[in-house]
């Protein structure tokens, strides 16, 4: 599934601030971003279809990023705030 090439994913690591990147450095970060791209991408599909649409739009990638993001970040920070909790009761 490389639908990505890696000579821009090589700029992108460059942008960053790398003077050297690796060739698997470059196919790691690839894989993630296709990864990442389809999943985002699966989700706007969904919301599209939901809404009665058979195009995606700008606001149907948006959302799913917004799913994602949140959904990803909510568990982890109830998480740690769960952790942090069972620390200070302990300690405290």
């Amino acid at each position: 599934m490389t639908e990505l090439p890696v000579a821009p994913v090589g700029r992108i690591i460059k942008n960053a601030g790398a003077l050297r990147i690796s060739k698997d450095a470059k196919i790691a970060l690839r894989k993630i971003l296709e990864n990442q791209g389809l999943e985002i991408a699966s989700d706007a599909v969904i919301l599209a279809k939901h809404s009665g649409r058979k195009t995606v739009m700008k606001k149907d990638v948006n959302s799913a990023i917004n799913n994602i993001y949140y959904t990803y970040h909510f568990k982890w920070n109830t998480y740690l705030s769960s952790k942090f909790f069972i620390l200070r009761f302990c300690f405290n």
